[in-house]
């Protein structure tokens, strides 16, 4: 089960209970693994939407990645606890890696409403290629209820204002914010090191060494893993 202090930090759970209005960032993704790109995109938003937690949840079995295996749940938990300490101010949620079926963003929302106090928001931030496709999550109407979206624009991703209006007209309220370009995807860095390629300096400083570790993302073990 949630616990609100430890999902908030003890001082925005005070404040919270209190009835003091506390914004909740909810980072979501695979982050397989996490790299520089997520942790610009995170420091954006605690800067950009005035952020009081930033919590980043790593999804269990993607919805829309079935056509690949990733890597265990309990390891992107630990990369992504890396970081997480790379930001300050931020925690990491393991609601969708220990629910088992199909992770949907939906569910994860309703389990985090029932352990966050009222004055609690949920600020669920969504990259501009991906907020496009909101509409058609599962059960949008719900998700559009239980939580506000921030919507990353960057450089040749960007939502225009009709885009956004018809967000706002399917009952999402929307809050753009701007990040800037990072050259680098979760693809290229497992590409890289299935070549045997660096990647210090585009990961969090502990992930390679988890990486190393537990051998993930060679491609001569038959998954990339």
């Amino acid at each position: 089960m949630l616990d609100a202090e430890e999902l908030l930090g003890a001082e925005a759970a005070r404040r919270a209970r209190a009835g003091e209005p506390v914004r909740l960032g909810f980072l979501g993704g695979t982050f397989d693994p996490p790299h520089e790109g997520h942790r610009r995109l995170a420091e954006a938003a605690q800067r950009e939407l005035g952020l009081d937690r930033l919590l980043i949840v790593p999804t269990g079995r993607p919805a829309f990645k079935q056509d690949r295996e990733v890597a265990p749940g309990d390891l992107r938990l630990e990369m992504c606890r890396a970081l997480a300490a790379s930001l300050g101010g931020a925690a990491v949620c393991d609601a969708e890696v220990r629910r088992p079926g199909v992770t949907y963003a939906a569910d994860t929302l309703r389990e985090l409403r029932e352990a966050l106090p009222d004055a609690v928001e949920i600020v669920y931030v969504v990259g501009a290629d991906a907020a496009l496709t909101l509409p058609r999550w599962h059960e949008a109407a719900q998700l559009a209820n239980l939580a506000a979206f921030a919507v990353a624009n960057r450089p040749g991703y960007e939502l225009d204002a009709d885009a956004l209006a018809s967000l706002e007209q399917a009952g999402f309220k929307v809050e753009p914010f701007s990040i800037p370009a990072a050259d680098v995807s979760s693809s290229e860095v497992r590409r890289r090191i299935g070549t045997g390629a660096a990647v210090e300096g585009l990961v969090p400083a502990e992930v390679p060494r988890i990486i190393e570790r537990e051998g993930l993302y060679r491609k001569e073990n038959g998954h990339d893993r």
